[in-house]
């Protein structure tokens, strides 16, 4: 393998800003905002991210947003993200936030969105382009997700598209039908979470009853034969978290993760971190370890960056220059 996962130019389309917030940015904020942290050091923090399922991993994570109350702590977090991920190679990324989260601990709406936004203006200056994506969380009740996407029509400039995360599975995405149909006559894109702890059907339903124009995770669709063939069909992308689904006892393994059989099947596959101050590694970990246990080759790996940019919600200029720098890369990466 002589393509390097690192400097490979990507877009990285499944990331949760709130989970980029590594223990030491963690502490510092403690301190700062006078929040205490059931953890005596960041070593404790770390020793704490040993999840059975995902559930297990939310109780960890939103203890941690604690302390995220100032506008300042959202763009640190966001700047030192981003940081990363134009080390990493990264040249566009579409960045999931939880409002809900925050507002429920008396966080204003305007102070969350500002601090990310701003953090992601600055970026653009830099070379990466973003878009902000609102993710309702599923395990609170629709009117509370409602009210948040009413607080988030006035932030129009900033948010450009809305998702659905935390506990999947008992919370089936038709849950916000509704709140759906109101997003997208809004003019936000949409995404969702399914099929990675909850079943193929989840993934049916963001499709046909949300109108998700891409699913994030979607590990078990390999389980329903009609699933793989619509998403074939429909070059729907799905946004694959390798180290998250080892993590979350999505897959035993990473020599076991379903990635090469999806990319085999055909399917837009495209690869990110999820959370990934909480499961070991950001976008070029991911790629480098998933090629390293399922043996893929350099053209899978350009593949897979292909379609993070064919992915992308970007306009036809921007992603024909990303992906004319994708294949200089390459080729200049064959004849080395």
């Amino acid at each position: 393998m002589m393509i390097d996962p690192f400097t490979l130019p990507k877009a990285e389309l499944h990331l949760h800003i709130e989970g980029t917030l590594e223990p030491e940015l963690m502490f510092e904020l403690g301190r700062r905002n006078g929040v205490s942290l059931p953890y005596a050091d960041t070593d404790a923090v770390r020793r704490a991210y040993r999840f059975g399922n995902l559930q297990s991993f939310l109780d960890v994570y939103y203890r941690a947003c604690s302390v995220l109350i100032h506008e300042r702590d959202f763009y640190e977090l966001t700047i030192a993200y981003l940081n990363r991920a134009r080390a990493q190679g990264v040249r566009h990324v579409e960045v999931f936030f939880d409002p809900q989260t925050h507002t429920a601990r008396g966080v204003q709406f305007d102070t969350v969105v500002g601090g990310i936004g701003r953090a992601l203006t600055e970026a653009r200056r830099q070379g990466i382009t973003s878009h902000l994506i609102m993710c309702f969380l599923r395990d609170l009740p629709v009117d509370d997700a409602m009210a948040t996407l009413e607080q988030s029509l006035a932030h129009r400039d900033v948010i450009f598209g809305v998702g659905l995360d935390s506990a999947e599975v008992g919370n089936p995405p038709r849950k916000f039908r509704e709140v759906f149909e109101r997003a997208i006559n809004a003019g936000f894109r949409a995404v969702a979470h399914a099929g990675e702890e909850g079943p193929p059907d989840y993934i049916w339903q963001a499709l046909d009853v949300l109108g998700a124009e891409r699913i994030d995770h979607g590990v078990r669709c390999l389980e329903d034969r009609s699933l793989v063939q619509r998403l074939e069909a429909d070059r729907i992308p799905l946004t694959v978290c390798p180290f998250s689904n080892v993590k979350l006892r999505v897959v035993g393994t990473l020599e076991q993760h379903p990635l090469a059989d999806m990319l085999e099947h055909g399917l837009r596959v495209t690869v990110n971190s999820d959370d990934p101050a909480y499961f070991g590694g950001y976008v070029g970990e991911n790629l480098a370890g998933v090629a390293k246990a399922l043996q893929l080759d350099d053209g899978a790996l350009v593949q897979l960056a292909r379609n993070s940019f064919e992915a992308a919600f970007l306009d036809d200029a921007a992603r024909a220059g990303y992906l004319a720098e994708l294949d200089a890369y390459s080729g200049a990466n064959r004849m080395s």
